[in-house]
């Protein structure tokens, strides 16, 4: 008996899991279906083509098969089904290869306009239609550039698909798992924020991100990207390689259900509705919930957590960020490459003016007039075991003199335009014109051999991050600059970066503040001893921070997350801002489009983060304090990359165009 399917169905899953045979046997044996294959041939392949006869023998006969790739997609979905689409892995690297985006500074705007033309098209397609898709971190990719944006987009085309599907299902061992609907109403409740009690089930955009903790993506053996033959970086796709562009897709249209077991479909089962997908323990990964329960190493002398926060009323769960608006972006593209200048003439400026109006949404974009720089001031137990040159005492002293406006980025923010706040989110002992009002706790434990809070002060830190983002957003800030001037905060922040990104302790150990020989060594083995607390952790973001991280690492994480929900850009600035923005992109999935890095930091951590975050900095002036400096100074850049777009002439206007090489001297110039 054929299994019952949805008008529109997307089914995920991993290399050789049984998913495309699973699709197959949804649609059954009777139904003319319309087989939408999105790989490509490549000519001379005697095998690949082999396999694709095998999986063409498989399917009945009265099927029609029709290779579609880019824009052609969309525009099959809108003849009547059923439909089978195998895969959109695929076909997102057909679209990547088209686009010349594995090389480009940015990715181009045709993607963003294929993604969104087939997203609506599935919305839109009559059905049934069912879509088959590589689950995000079930597969091996390359940790690469290219390797980094195919992962990002597909996790972000996954996302974008399930939430116009009217079934998601995920297949695993040839089994398969239904996947719940999102729990809560986003418009009944804040974003990242879900009513308790009960594990919630994953939004729709975290069931893309099942397994982010993991740099893998899950792909086909169709020759979509992370088989042998169409992976960025891979034998045949790697720039320079014998064969293929980067990235380029060798697959056509077979997909990888030769390998499933033949009963992948017949008796397919759901996960218990009361845990989590697949089986795994509620919240691991998918859900993201506080601790419970009495919390190790409570800090002593801790400030009372606020009574409406306790870790019973609130879940926190990840919700996907929207990402900056696509069409925006495509005008001001266009408006880029027609001003009266040689192509690609204003460079990163371009770039970066291109950012501006998709996070704008508009085009051309307006210079950001109202930047705001949030100085976190706390205090970190871990200080107190000689890994910083200076004493702990002394981040309350860097608030004092911050809020005199006598620190280094107080005096860039004043020359830049900008305005400052200084907040005293955890330090032991009062800072003279720091705000009390959004005190969380006083100091944190010692990462090395306690958490650094417990469950609901952690959960109150995260709170107050999106409280004071809200406040800023609210009051008219247009670009925000969250920093923290905690001393010893690097050591937490490597911790975390480590743990998130997989590297050795003595990789992510820097000098930070000016550090010695001996107090490196303290430093190392703080970061390896704390790693080693953490590894129980590494797929639960919010209990990492709590675990290893401190009260201003969380609130960033928050604050970050929560500027990004609300469509207002951040300049990341430093290891610790680094730190939680790694976190804070996987509490919410797409927030990293809406950040800019200010400079690679010294600190060999903070290397990884952004190339982990894929953003590239704008300056690099070898900026030690951070403090948010760096990200200060690349304000008037902001600006003028905003008023080029805005005041510079076009080629049409101006008369400033290119002329005939072989036109006597003067002409065309």
């Amino acid at each position: 008996m054929t299994p019952p399917v949805e008008l529109r169905t997307l089914v995920l899953g991993g290399t050789r899991s049984g998913k495309s045979r699973h699709a197959e046997e949804l649609l059954g044996d009777d139904a003319a279906v319309r087989y939408l294959a999105t790989g490509r041939r490549i000519p001379g392949d005697t095998d690949w083509d082999a396999r694709i006869a095998a999986h063409t023998a498989r399917r009945p006969a009265h099927w029609t098969t029709e290779e579609v790739g880019g824009t052609e997609l969309a525009a099959a979905l809108a003849r009547p089904g059923p439909v089978l689409v195998d895969d959109l892995a695929t076909w997102l690297t057909g679209v990547l290869d088209d686009a010349g985006a594995w090389d480009a500074p940015v990715v181009p705007a045709a993607v963003d306009a294929a993604v969104d033309g087939l997203v609506a098209a599935v919305a839109a397609a009559p059905g049934p239609l069912v879509l088959v898709s590589a689950e995000t971190g079930l597969g091996v990719v390359p940790d690469t550039r290219a390797g980094r944006l195919f992962r990002d987009r597909l996790g972000e085309l996954n996302a974008a698909v399930a939430r116009v599907c009217d079934d998601v299902v995920l297949v695993v061992a040839g089994r398969a798992l239904a996947l719940p609907a999102p729990a809560t109403d986003a418009s009944a409740a804040p974003a990242g924020i879900a009513a308790a009690p009960g594990p919630a089930a994953p939004a729709a955009g975290a069931r893309a991100d099942l397994a982010a903790a993991g740099p893998a993506a899950g792909l086909d053996a169709t020759g979509s990207p992370g088989s042998a033959t169409g992976l960025p970086g891979s034998a045949t796709g790697l720039p320079g390689s014998a064969t293929g562009s980067p990235g380029s897709a060798t697959g056509s249209a077979a997909p990888d259900g030769s390998g499933a077991p033949a009963g992948g479909a017949a008796g397919a089962e759901v996960a218990d509705p009361d845990g989590d997908v697949a089986g795994t323990p509620a919240g691991v990964p998918g859900a993201v919930l506080p601790a419970t329960g009495a919390a190790a190493g409570a800090v002593a002398g801790a400030a009372t957590t606020p009574a409406s926060v306790t870790e019973s009323d609130v879940e926190i769960v990840p919700v996907t960020v929207g990402r900056p608006d696509s069409r925006s972006r495509r005008e001001a593209v266009a408006l880029v490459e027609g001003l009266a200048m040689p192509t690609g003439g204003l460079g990163r400026l371009g770039e970066l003016g291109v950012w501006l109006a998709s996070c704008q949404g508009t085009c051309p974009p307006q210079a950001p007039v109202r930047a705001r720089v949030v100085l976190l001031a706390a205090d970190h137990g871990i200080a107190a075991n000689g890994v910083s040159a200076y004493p702990p005492q002394v981040s309350a002293v860097r608030a004092t003199a911050a809020a005199a406006g006598r620190l280094p980025v107080t005096v860039a923010a004043r020359a830049a335009g900008a305005t400052v706040r200084v907040v005293d989110v955890g330090l032991v002992s009062r800072a003279e014109g720091a705000e009390p009002g959004w005190l969380v706790a006083h100091g944190t434990g010692r990462i090395d051999r306690e958490d650094a809070l417990d469950g609901e002060r952690a959960t109150a830190a995260w709170l107050t991050g999106r409280r004071l983002a809200d406040a800023e957003i609210d009051a008219g800030a247009d670009l925000l600059i969250p920093a923290t001037l905690a001393v010893g905060v690097t050591t937490p922040a490597a911790t975390i970066v480590a743990a998130v990104t997989g590297a050795e302790p003595v990789a992510v150990v820097g000098r930070a503040s000016g550090i010695d020989d001996r107090a490196w060594m303290r430093k190392a083995v703080a970061i390896r001893d704390a790693l080693r607390r953490a590894r129980p952790h590494l797929r639960d973001p919010l209990a990492l921070l709590r675990t290893v991280g401190g009260t201003d690492l969380i609130v960033l994480a928050g604050f970050l997350a929560r500027a990004a929900e609300r469509k207002v850009p951040a300049v990341l600035d430093g290891l610790a801002v680094g730190a939680a923005a790694l976190l804070a992109d996987e509490l919410a999935p797409g927030a990293k489009d809406w950040w800019v890095a200010a400079q690679p930091s010294t600190e060999p951590a903070a290397t990884l983060v952004l190339e982990h975050l894929s953003l590239v900095p704008l300056l690099d002036l070898a900026v030690r304090t951070e403090d948010g400096t760096a990200a200060v100074t690349a304000l008037p850049l902001l600006v003028t990359a905003a008023r080029l777009l805005a005041e510079t002439g076009t080629a049409h206007d101006t008369g400033v165009v290119p002329g005939d090489v072989t036109a006597p001297a003067g002409l065309g110039r």
